[in-house]
C-alpha cells in the first residue's frame, strides 16, 4: 500500500504540474521508450490533460516511443494495453490506467503477443529531415532507443555496431576509429580524407574530415541510421550512410536526476570503472529548462610490453558531458543552446604480436609508449518553429576536433623512433531548412547550407634517445561548402507515392604542404593552389504501400567527397573527389521490435568511382590517393519475432561483395617485386578487395523479462555476432586477411524503473579474435593483430529521482 500511494501521489502530481483541458483534436506526441509512468508524464504535459496510473508495477513496465500526431484519449488507451491495462475516464480529459482483469495488488496478465494496438503505432524518421512516418520512407533505416544502447552501462559507437549488422568499424582506439556502413569502406588509417558514414548529434554534424569521435551515448532518445548514400539532403560524405545521435531535450515542467556507477574486470587486465549523472532542471516557469549529461569512466589495459617490463599498458581514460538549455519562446516556437565536450587518453595502442610461439599471448616487442590523446568540442544553437501549416529548423555550430596518434617506428633497437601525427580541425556549420509535412498528396522540403573546414595535418620523427623531434611534411587542408537543395513526395495512386529530389554544392578548396624541403615548395606551388568544384546530387525513389504494414520500394541515390592534399614521402600532391551511385531495392514488414513479427531486407548495387584511400607509399608512411573505379553489391536483413510476451528474439544479416577494376590497380604491382605468377596474381586479386568491410556480417540477440514479487522485474539482453574477413587496405603491404571471429555479450538487471542492478558480461567466450586495426605501419618484421578486449564482467547500479 505504502508504494501504491507514492505511486499514485507521483503520477498525479505530474498530472497536476499541466493544464487538465482534454484535447478533442489530434496533438503532436513526442514520447521516448521508457516506463509507463514516465510516459503518461509526457502525454500529459504535452496533451494539457490528467492522466494517473496508481499501481507501481504498471507504471514501472516499459513501453515503446509514442511519436506523431494523435488523440490524447487513443494515447492513453495505447499505453494502457501495452502494461497490461486499461483506461478508465474519471473526468474531462482525465484518466486511470488500473489493471486489467487482475485486482491491483496482483500481476496482470500478459498476452502471448502484443496486442494490434501497438503494430501500428507509426515510427517517425527524424533523420529524413521532413519527419517522415517509417511507412513513408524509401530506404532502409534503423532505430535503437537510447534506454537499450546503454542498458547495462554507458558505451561508445561500439554499441551501434554491436546492434546492428551493417554497421562496422576500424578498431585503432576511441576516438580514433572510422565507421562504415554496408560495403562503403576505405581504409583504417586517418589521414585527409572525408569520413564515408555522415554522423550527427541532433542536427549539426560531428566532423568532416576527422575520425569518430566516439561521444557516450548518454541520455539518447534514439540513435537513427540511415543505410546507403543520402547525398541530397546530407551531401558530402554520406557515401555509406547517416548515423544521428538524437538527445534528450530538456523537459520544462519537470525537475529530475539519475545516476549510476559500474566497475568492470578485465580477464588478463586491469579492472576499470565507470560514472555518469543526468540533471533536469526547469529554469523559468513553463518558458525554460537546462539539461546537463556528465559522464567519467576507466578502461583498463590488457596488452603487456615486457621488453620495457610493462604490464596491461593500453588503459584508456574519457571525460565528458553534454548541456543543453531550451527556451519556449512563444508557443510552436523554440530555442536550443548545446554545448558537448570530451577528452579521450589513451595510454597505449591496442594492437598485440602474432608470432608462432606466441599467438595467444596479449603482448608486444615495442621499445616506445604509443598513446593517443584525442578531443572534441562542439556548440550549437537550434531554432525551431512552424509558420501556419509549414515547419522550419535552423541550426549553427561550431566544432574542434584535435587528434595526436603516436607510432613505433622503431628501425634499431639501438635507436627507438615514434612517429608523431597530429590532426587538428575547426569547422563551422549551418543549415535552414522548410518543410511541409506529407499530407494526403504532397509534402515538400527545401533547406540551405553552408559549411567551413580546415584540417592541419602534421608529422614528426620522435627520437627517444636523442630527445630530439624532426619535423617531416605536413598538410593544410581548407573547404567551404554553399549548397542548396530540396526533396518532394507526391501520392501518384493510393499507395503509391514518388520522391524526388536535388543537391547542388559548389565547393572552394585550397590548401598547402607543411615543412616541405625548400627545393619543391615553388614546384609545388600550382599544386596546392586554389580550385572550385560544382556537384549535383540527385536523388529519385518510388514507395508501394501493398499492406498497411507492408511497404516496398524502389531507390536511386548518389554521393561525393571532395578532394584533397595528401603527404607522400617529402611531398604533398593532390588526389581528387570521389562519388557514388547506388541503386537500392527493399522491402519492410512491421516495426522493428513490435507487432508478432518483423522484417526488413534489400539488395543495393553501388558504383564507386575514383575511389579515395590510404595506402603505405614508399618510404613506409601512410598516404592517400584515387586507386581507380570499383563496385559493391550488399545485400542486408534484418527483424525480430514475439516468442512469448515475455521474450523477443531478433537478427540481422550483412552481405558484401566488393572489387576494384583490375586495371586500377596496376600501379601496385611495382612494389611486388620478383615473384612467381601465383604470388602475384593472388596478390592483385587481395588488393582488388575494398578494405575493411567484412564480406559476412551475421547478428543475433534476445530481450527477455519477466516480473519477480510485487514490484520488481527482471531483464536479460543478450547478443552474438559473427565478423567475417576483410583485409586492412589498398596494396600488398596491407593485404594480410582481418576479421574471422565471433564476440557476443550479456547483461542482467533486477529492479524497479527508478532503481536496479545489472550485472554484464562482454566476450563470453574470450575469443581473441583479430579486428579491423593497423598497429604500426612501420615496423615490417612483426605480424600484428589487434585482439577483442578480453572477457570483462561488470557490477552496476542506477537510479533515477
Amino acid at each position: 500500500m505504502r508504494h501504491a500511494a507514492r505511486a499514485l501521489l507521483l503520477m498525479a502530481g505530474a498530472a497536476l504540474a499541466v493544464p487538465a483541458v482534454a484535447r478533442d483534436g489530434q496533438v503532436d506526441l513526442n514520447v521516448p521508450a521508457t516506463t509507463a509512468g514516465q510516459a503518461v508524464i509526457a502525454i500529459a504535459r504535452q496533451s494539457g490533460t490528467s492522466i494517473v496510473i496508481a499501481d507501481p508495477l504498471l507504471a514501472g513496465r516499459r513501453v515503446p516511443a509514442l511519436r506523431g500526431r494523435h488523440r490524447a484519449v487513443d494515447a492513453v488507451r495505447r499505453i494502457a494495453a501495452t502494461v497490461g491495462g486499461r483506461a478508465v475516464m474519471v473526468g474531462t480529459g482525465a484518466w486511470r490506467i488500473v489493471p486489467g482483469r487482475a485486482p491491483a495488488t496482483s500481476i496482470a496478465p500478459r498476452p502471448e503477443v502484443p496486442p494490434p494496438e501497438v503494430v501500428g503505432e507509426p515510427i517517425t524518421v527524424v533523420a529524413s529531415k521532413r519527419d517522415l512516418d517509417l511507412s513513408q520512407f524509401a530506404g532502409q533505416v534503423a532505430v535503437r532507443e537510447g534506454e537499450v544502447l546503454t542498458f547495462g552501462g554507458v558505451g561508445g559507437t561500439e554499441r551501434i555496431t554491436q546492434a546492428l549488422a551493417s554497421v562496422s568499424s576500424t578498431h585503432l582506439g576511441s576516438g580514433r576509429n572510422k565507421l562504415f556502413i554496408r560495403g562503403i569502406a576505405d581504409s583504417s588509417f586517418t589521414g585527409p580524407t572525408q569520413a564515408t558514414v555522415g554522423q550527427y548529434l541532433g542536427d549539426l554534424r560531428l566532423g568532416y574530415n576527422a575520425p569518430d569521435p566516439d561521444l557516450r551515448l548518454s541520455d539518447l532518445a534514439r540513435v537513427e541510421v540511415l543505410e546507403g548514400p543520402q547525398g541530397t539532403l546530407y551531401g558530402a560524405g554520406s557515401l555509406g550512410g547517416i548515423i544521428r545521435l538524437v538527445p534528450n531535450v530538456p523537459q520544462l515542467d519537470v525537475t529530475a536526476a539519475s545516476a549510476r556507477i559500474g566497475g568492470s574486470l578485465t580477464q588478463h587486465g586491469r579492472p576499470g570503472v565507470d560514472v555518469g549523472a543526468t540533471l533536469n532542471l526547469p529554469v523559468a516557469a513553463d518558458a525554460a529548462a537546462l539539461r546537463v549529461v556528465v559522464d567519467a569512466m576507466r578502461s583498463g589495459g590488457y596488452i603487456d610490453k615486457p621488453l620495457i617490463g610493462q604490464q596491461d599498458v593500453n588503459r584508456s581514460d574519457i571525460l565528458g558531458g553534454r548541456a543543453m538549455l531550451r527556451v519556449e519562446l512563444a508557443p510552436g516556437w523554440t530555442a536550443d543552446v548545446m554545448g558537448i565536450g570530451q577528452r579521450i587518453d589513451a595510454a597505449d595502442s591496442q594492437y598485440a604480436d602474432r608470432t608462432i610461439t606466441r599467438s595467444h599471448e596479449l603482448t608486444r616487442d615495442a621499445l616506445v609508449t604509443e598513446g593517443s590523446d584525442a578531443g572534441f568540442a562542439q556548440g550549437q544553437f537550434v531554432l525551431s518553429g512552424r509558420i501556419g501549416g509549414l515547419q522550419l529548423r535552423s541550426t549553427t555550430g561550431l566544432t574542434r576536433q584535435d587528434l595526436t596518434e603516436r607510432y613505433d617506428a622503431t628501425r634499431d633497437p639501438v635507436t627507438p623512433r615514434l612517429f608523431v601525427q597530429e590532426n587538428d580541425t575547426h569547422m563551422f556549420a549551418h543549415e535552414t531548412r522548410l518543410w511541409q509535412p506529407t499530407g494526403e498528396r504532397f509534402g515538400w522540403l527545401a533547406g540551405i547550407s553552408y559549411m567551413r573546414n580546415r584540417v592541419r595535418l602534421t608529422r614528426a620523427i620522435d627520437d627517444t634517445a636523442a630527445q630530439q623531434r624532426i619535423a617531416t611534411t605536413g598538410v593544410t587542408n581548407r573547404i567551404e561548402e554553399a549548397t542548396v537543395y530540396g526533396e518532394a513526395s507526391l501520392r501518384l495512386l493510393p499507395g503509391l507515392t514518388a520522391t524526388a529530389g536535388a543537391r547542388l554544392t559548389r565547393s572552394e578548396l585550397d590548401g598547402e604542404g607543411e615543412n616541405l624541403p625548400l627545393p619543391l615548395v615553388a614546384t609545388l606551388r600550382a599544386i596546392t593552389g586554389e580550385r572550385r568544384e560544382t556537384v549535383l546530387l540527385p536523388s529519385a525513389a518510388l514507395l508501394a504501400q501493398l499492406q498497411p504494414d507492408t511497404t516496398l520500394y524502389l531507390r536511386y541515390q548518389e554521393g561525393f567527397r571532395p578532394g584533397g592534399l595528401a603527404i607522400e614521402g617529402d611531398i604533398v600532391r593532390r588526389f581528387d573527389r570521389d562519388s557514388t551511385s547506388t541503386y537500392e531495392l527493399g522491402a519492410r514488414h512491421g516495426t522493428a521490435g513490435r507487432g508478432p513479427f518483423d522484417i526488413a531486407a534489400s539488395v543495393s548495387f553501388t558504383d564507386w568511382r575514383d575511389i579515395q584511400a590510404d595506402f603505405i607509399d614508399g618510404t613506409g608512411f601512410p598516404s592517400t590517393a584515387n586507386i581507380g573505379d570499383g563496385r559493391v553489391w550488399t545485400a542486408t536483413l534484418s527483424g525480430s519475432v514475439a516468442i512469448t510476451s515475455e521474450l523477443r528474439l531478433d537478427g540481422g544479416l550483412s552481405v558484401n561483395s566488393s572489387r576494384v577494376r583490375a586495371e586500377d590497380v596496376s600501379f601496385f604491382l611495382a612494389s611486388i617485386g620478383a615473384v612467381d605468377r601465383v604470388t602475384r596474381a593472388e596478390t592483385i586479386e587481395r588488393t582488388r578487395q575494398v578494405p575493411n568491410i567484412a564480406d559476412l556480417s551475421v547478428r543475433a540477440g534476445f530481450d527477455w523479462r519477466r516480473p519477480v514479487g510485487p514490484s520488481l522485474e527482471l531483464t536479460a539482453r543478450g547478443w552474438a555476432s559473427y565478423v567475417g574477413r576483410s583485409r586492412l587496405g589498398i596494396g600488398p603491404e596491407l593485404g594480410e586477411p582481418q576479421g574471422d571471429y565471433l564476440d557476443s555479450g550479456l547483461t542482467l538487471r533486477l529492479g524497479r524503473a527508478d532503481m536496479g542492478v545489472t550485472l554484464g558480461v562482454t566476450n563470453l567466450a574470450d575469443t581473441r579474435g583479430n579486428r579491423f586495426a593497423l598497429g604500426t605501419p612501420f615496423v615490417q618484421d612483426r605480424q600484428q593483430v589487434t585482439p577483442l578486449r578480453p572477457r570483462t564482467i561488470r557490477l552496476g547500479f542506477d537510479a533515477a529521482f
